[in-house]
């Protein structure tokens, strides 16, 4: 399996256009492999326009350009996934607007984490949908606050149906690329998140070998179990610190940067077809936020058989290595296209962007001089 997609027409005009700030020099060890182009995801879909994790933020994405759209799946009381980042929503819906729910604000332990707020598993869809979605980092989105209030929290199976409409009305097919988010909190809970993947996608046909769909988890066990039943991509995700939470409770010593060492690539490539690294991870940064040395990881997991696509590329200068920003304000937007070409001349197979119009756009000019 592979997660690049096929070469479309470029509009070599219009991003010659744009003329591209020179990013620093940075080596190039694995530049595209193939005629292949990268594929960009829609990182919680469009949200660097829209509130993330919505039916608009989702389809704006894929009217963008996008190859995939991104829901991350969390489970409601009565085990219906729906699409948050978290399961605790204080921060992304109007829930504490809402007198009757002040009572189920509460803290809990996540994944070793304190977290105080409204949790999903708190909650039955019913009462979900009662909510509506909110920008979650308004001080660096504050155009996205116009939204606040007009959307609802959508479910899984929502977001398979509007990516079946899109498909059939853009005449391309949409991936989509969900995330399951601790599956080990959710599965001690009684409310595995896999039964419902796995029900989902094949109730909508997803479930076959060359369906677009990457299923992705931060964890590995679940990845493991899901192998055994599903016959679309998986993607292993793999943050820059720390270790996957299954590991950390099973006593399993080994870290995020043991698993992206040749051994645990070849690991992985076992029941995973992709790496889902934090960018850090292959263009790691120096304490003041300026690029190093590259790592070797790409060329490693692309020995091992595996496809790499990294998270996440943020247009405005906070999220931006300190090389691409513009200034110091922090929702400005740097030179992201930079970042992106840095990115690409590391011979990636993938993106995740809040900004899928800008990845679309420095992808095919990458492509264009790379023919």
């Amino acid at each position: 399996m592979t997660i690049r997609v096929r070469m479309t027409a470029l509009s070599v005009a219009g991003a010659a256009a744009l003329g591209l700030i020179t990013a620093p020099a940075i080596a190039a060890p694995n530049g595209p492999q193939d005629n292949d182009q990268v594929a960009v995801f829609g990182h919680r879909g469009a949200s660097g326009y829209r509130p993330e994790h919505t039916l608009a933020s989702y389809e704006l994405a894929a009217r963008m350009g996008a190859d995939y759209i991104e829901p991350d799946l969390v489970p409601t009381k009565d085990g219906v996934l729906v699409a948050r980042h978290e399961n605790e929503i204080g921060g992304t819906t109007d829930v504490a607007a809402h007198p009757e729910f002040t009572a189920r604000k509460t803290t809990k332990v996540i994944d070793g984490t304190s977290i105080t707020g409204w949790f999903t598993e708190d909650f039955t869809l019913a009462e979900l949908k009662t909510l509506r979605a909110k920008e979650r980092i308004p001080a660096i989105r504050p155009n996205n606050t116009i939204y606040n209030g007009r959307y609802e929290v959508p479910t899984f199976q929502e977001v398979l149906d509007l990516r079946e409409r899109l498909s059939r009305e853009l005449h391309r097919e949409i991936g989509v690329a969900p995330e399951t988010k601790h599956p080990s909190y959710f599965a001690k809970l009684g409310l595995p998140l896999e039964p419902g993947v796995v029900k989902a996608l094949t109730r909508s046909g997803l479930n076959r070998p060359k369906a677009k769909v990457a299923v992705q988890s931060f964890e590995v066990g679940n990845l493991k179990e899901l192998d055994r039943v599903l016959r679309v991509q998986l993607v292993q995700l793999i943050s820059n610190s720390g270790a996957p939470q299954d590991f950390i409770e099973s006593g399993d010593p080994r870290t995020y940067a043991d698993l992206v060492k040749p051994e645990g690539l070849r690991e992985i490539a076992g029941y995973a077809d992709v790496i889902g690294p934090d960018t850090k991870v292959i263009l790691p940064v120096n304490a003041d936020g300026f690029l190093t040395k590259p790592t070797n990881v790409v060329a490693d997991a692309h020995a091992a058989g595996l496809d790499v696509v990294p998270y996440t590329v943020r247009a405005e200068n906070n999220f931006l290595p300190a090389d691409f920003r513009s200034s110091a304000d922090p929702a400005a937007f740097g030179d992201v296209f930079g970042f992106f070409r840095a990115l690409f001349d590391q011979g990636i197979d993938g993106i995740f962007s809040d900004q899928p119009d800008i990845a679309v756009t420095a992808r095919d000019d990458f492509a264009a001089t790379h023919r």
